[in-house]
C-alpha cells in the first residue's frame, strides 16, 4: 500500500530546510553553502533533502520565493482594499515594507550591518540577483493595479500604468542599492546624515516626477525613520543633544 502523504507535515519539513538555508546564507554566503551544511543544520539525511529539493539551485529558489512572499503578503491587503484610494494604497505599500523590515530581529540597526556585508558580498551575488528578479515579478503587477486606479481617480498622471509600475519597481530596487552603502558609510563615519537625507530626497523627487504628483506622504523620508536607521543615537530635531 502506498504511503499517504501528510501535506502539513511535508510543508513543515520542507520549511525546515529553507529556514536552515536562509540562516546559513546570512552567515556565510550562498557560494560557501553546501547541501551537507543544510543537512547538518536540519539534522536530516541526504535522502530527506533530495526528497524535497533536486539541487542546491532549487533550494535557493525556495529561499528567494519565501523572502519575496513574506514581504509582498504584508502589502497585498493594502493594495486590494476597496475602501482605499490609490494615494493611500501606494503610501501603504511603501510604509508596509519599511515597517515589516523594522519588525524583523535581523533587521535591527545593531544587527543589520553584518547581515548587509554578507548578504551583498560576492558570495551572495546569485541570491541577490534572484531576489531582485522575483521581487520585480511580484511587485510590478501589484503596483500596476494601484496606478491604474490612480489614473482613473486623477491622482497620478501616467500614460501606461504597467510601464510606469515597471519603472517604479526599478527605482525602488535602485534605492535599496543606494541605502546599503549609505548605511555602512554612516557606521564607519564616511557618510554624513545630511548626505543620507539628500540621497533619499532625490529618489522621492524621482518617484513624484514619474507619477506626476507631489501629494504622496513618504514615510521612508521622514526624519524619525531616517534617524532610526542611519543615526539611532542622535536626538531628533528639536530635542536636546
Amino acid at each position: 500500500m502506498a504511503r499517504t502523504l501528510d501535506p502539513a507535515a511535508h510543508a513543515v519539513r520542507r520549511d525546515a530546510f529553507v529556514d536552515a538555508a536562509l540562516r546559513l546564507i546570512q552567515a556565510k554566503g550562498y557560494d560557501n553553502l553546501s547541501i551537507a551544511d543544510v543537512i547538518r543544520q536540519v539534522g536530516a539525511s541526504k535522502g530527506a533533502f533530495f526528497h524535497y529539493f533536486g539541487s542546491k539551485a532549487e533550494l535557493l529558489a525556495a529561499v528567494v520565493d519565501r523572502m519575496v512572499e513574506v514581504g509582498i503578503s504584508r502589502v497585498e491587503p493594502v493594495a486590494a482594499d476597496p475602501d482605499l484610494g490609490a494615494l493611500a494604497k501606494l503610501e501603504g505599500v511603501f510604509s508596509g515594507i519599511a515597517q515589516w523590515k523594522r519588525e524583523q530581529p535581523e533587521f535591527q540597526p545593531a544587527a543589520v550591518a553584518e547581515l548587509m556585508r554578507v548578504w551583498y558580498s560576492d558570495e551572495n551575488a546569485t541570491v541577490v540577483a534572484r531576489l531582485r528578479a522575483a521581487t520585480r515579478m511580484r511587485l510590478t503587477p501589484l503596483l500596476a493595479g494601484i496606478l491604474r486606479q490612480g489614473a482613473a481617480e486623477g491622482a497620478f498622471s501616467v500614460a501606461s500604468p504597467e510601464g510606469t509600475a515597471s519603472v517604479i519597481t526599478s527605482v525602488m530596487l535602485g534605492l535599496q542599492d543606494e541605502i546599503i552603502p549609505l548605511f555602512l558609510g554612516r557606521l564607519d563615519g564616511t557618510v554624513s546624515f545630511e548626505t543620507v537625507q539628500s540621497t533619499i530626497g532625490t529618489y522621492i523627487e524621482a518617484f513624484e516626477r514619474i507619477l506626476g504628483t507631489s501629494r504622496l506622504e513618504w514615510p521612508i523620508a521622514d526624519e524619525a525613520t531616517l534617524r532610526y536607521w542611519f543615526d539611532p543615537t542622535a536626538p531628533l530635531k528639536g530635542q536636546a543633544a
